[in-house]
């Protein structure tokens, strides 16, 4: 048997232990489907592993403690992006390895990571050549961590009628649609970058490293305030501002910023890492440099990896 070729045949990864293995899966999220617990098997014992596979049904509380109990050495997240973000909270920078695996709607992290929204693959790639690697992120206040992107102010608003537009329901669009233009300039937010002067926008942008592409080091999340002169505007800049070019619009500028404070005159709407929230009046948004540890293919030189 050649050298890290395990009795099934293919060679896992030589840069992280994978002894004691975790998948939490819910089959009903996004692209995941109720054949996906015997295809990560099947996968899983390609390279000679026997994963503990906890679906996430009931007491999601009690799913997280039971794969935490596990002790693992790495945990697979086969779910949404709100089930892979719970996980790599917990888990911390000094817990387990986190592999969020592509089965949302958005997987805006596990694209990230893996480079394809095909969980399968990226199941693999993570076995064959994963290697632990610090993921940055961000925190809003001490209860929304995120990994990718918050959009704070009114463009947010049009977040719950993209949701059911996805999803089919067109009333329910038309109603979140309508909300979202009666209230999309009825108030500006306020926000300081590191301490600097206090500035007004329609609405705040931060982006992790891991997705921007403004940001050639992990010193901070880049923060890029948006200016629209209507509300249409507004929703195309929020709809694109994670995969677009849209920094070169003339509304928007941009600077890197670890410590952010925001606040307006009345609770304000986010999204955060893909999830709708309301956050107080005030909030505080810090740069995590290192969230979590996550298992994925090497990144390019100059990445940060442990």
């Amino acid at each position: 048997m050649a050298k890290g070729e395990t009795p099934a045949g293919l060679a896992r990864t030589p840069h992280a232990r994978l002894k004691t293995v975790v998948m939490l899966l819910n089959p009903l999220s996004g692209s995941v489907g109720p054949k996906a617990q015997a295809e990560a098997r099947t996968i899983f014992a390609e390279f000679g592993l026997k994963a503990k596979i906890i679906p996430l049904s009931g007491d999601f509380g009690a799913c997280l403690d039971r794969a935490f109990a596990a002790r693992p050495d790495v945990i697979f997240v086969l779910a949404g992006d709100g089930t892979a973000g719970a996980v790599a909270a917990r888990a911390g920078a000094d817990g387990p390895l986190v592999a969020p695996l592509p089965g949302g709607t958005m997987n805006m992290l596990p694209k990230a990571l893996y480079g394809t929204a095909d969980w399968k693959a990226a199941l693999r790639g993570a076995l064959q050549d994963g290697q632990p690697q610090y993921v940055a992120g961000g925190r809003v206040g001490r209860d929304h961590p995120f990994y990718c992107a918050a959009i704070l102010g009114s463009p947010a608003l049009w977040a719950p009628a993209r949701e059911a537009v996805r999803t089919g329901k067109l009333k329910l669009a038309w109603a979140y649609g309508r909300r979202a233009l009666r209230r999309a300039f009825s108030g500006r937010i306020r926000f300081s970058l590191d301490g600097a002067r206090a500035r007004r926008s329609e609405a705040l942008v931060l982006i992790s490293p891991m997705i921007s592409r403004a940001m050639e080091e992990p010193t901070g999340l880049e923060a890029a305030a948006m200016d629209p002169g209507h509300a249409a505007e507004a929703f195309r800049l929020a709809a694109h501002a994670l995969f677009d070019d849209w920094r070169s619009d003339p509304s928007v500028s941009t600077r890197p910023a670890r410590t952010i404070k925001v606040w307006a005159r009345s609770r304000i709407p986010a999204v955060i890492d893909g999830e709708p929230v309301r956050l107080e009046p005030e909030a505080t948004v810090t740069f995590l440099p290192r969230a979590f540890r996550a298992l994925a293919p090497r990144p390019p030189a100059g990445e940060d990896s442990v």
